[in-house]
């Protein structure tokens, strides 16, 4: 399509081997994470340090102090400043957070104070957006507090699902922040949400899973308690779907 440029791939990752993956694919961005059961927290700062030093495509890294909701404590808070200024310190290209007030509106004097410590980085607010109770509200107050993009599945679980509401918020923002589709964003869907919502960077995630080597299991403990956390497998970013991803985002964009 001559009207877009070239379409940005960003991908979720939880190491640094999945980050290295990642650059190997194609891939122009990784948002580095821990816990993405918990839907992604802080990573250590030896992973961000090493990540640095193994991959030379773009590094964001996420600022979130524990799953669950986005509404956060003054000592929450307090962690999430010092992890902007250590991430920053230790190479990061880009911040990524999202805080909420108890109504699902954005926290304003919250992320202020966040994007204030990012710079001159470029701040993305994440998935926190899709828990906002009024998105189109949500989208103006992010433009006003001059963040670089947001991340969201069009408040749906999977954004092909939430296709419509993403093609609507990019047409709103009309330039003033990049829209950024994300969950669920894969090979077999990419070229139907690019077309529809005409967003220009895209979140994936492009994960096998693999098998510990462990040979001796205790079937009678589990370190995740009742949550369901495999015990004996991880994730980790596969270079063939993100090459098959960013293939594909090429001979679009």
């Amino acid at each position: 399509m001559s009207t877009l440029s070239k379409i940005i791939i960003e991908v979720c990752v939880n190491s640094t081997e999945s980050a290295m993956a990642a650059e190997q694919g194609g891939a122009d961005r990784v948002e580095l994470c821990d816990n993405l059961y918990e839907g992604g927290t802080t990573p250590s700062y030896g992973c961000i340090q090493l990540t640095r030093e193994k991959i030379s495509i773009g590094l964001n890294v996420i600022i979130r102090p524990r799953g669950g909701d986005f509404l956060y404590s003054d000592l929450e808070f307090e962690i999430m400043k010092r992890d902007v200024t250590t991430t920053k310190a230790l190479g990061a290209d880009g911040i990524v957070f999202g805080i909420l007030h108890a109504d699902g509106s954005v926290d304003m004097k919250r992320s202020e104070e966040i994007v204030n410590l990012a710079r001159p980085l470029p701040v993305t607010f994440h998935r926190a957006f899709d828990m906002t109770s009024d998105p189109l509200q949500a989208l103006e107050d992010l433009i006003a507090l001059g963040m670089d993009r947001v991340l969201t599945s069009g408040q749906e679980n999977k954004a092909i699902d939430g296709i419509e509401l993403i093609a609507d918020l990019n047409r709103l923002a009309a330039g003033r922040i990049v829209i950024m589709p994300g969950s669920g964003v894969n090979e077999r869907n990419l070229a139907e949400l690019i077309r529809k919502t005409q967003a220009k960077e895209f979140h994936v995630t492009g994960r096998k899973s693999v098998e510990s080597e462990m040979i001796f299991h205790n079937k009678k403990v589990r370190m995740g308690g009742n949550a369901g956390i495999p015990e004996y497998e991880r994730m980790v970013t596969d270079v063939k779907k993100i090459r098959r991803i960013t293939e594909i985002a090429g001979t679009i964009g």
